[in-house]
């Protein structure tokens, strides 16, 4: 009995993949907020990864010196 309920998940799990993967799904996907893709960054992050880019520069420019 085990093996006829991991065989029914495997092919329910193969089902999924198969229904997320198509053209329809994608497209029906970027119709709804959560999955549009913004068209440019948002200042907070530009701001996070500027940080991190400068700590980043000061970290391997002291590294050289040394």
């Amino acid at each position: 009995m085990t093996g006829n309920k991991n065989h029914k998940r495997a092919e329910l799990a193969a089902d999924i993949r198969r229904q997320v993967g198509t053209e329809a799904t994608k497209r029906f996907l970027r119709t709804l907020p959560a999955f549009r893709l913004e068209k440019e960054m948002p200042k907070h992050f530009r701001e996070l990864l500027d940080r991190l880019e400068g700590a980043e520069a000061e970290k391997v420019g002291g590294e050289r010196h040394r």
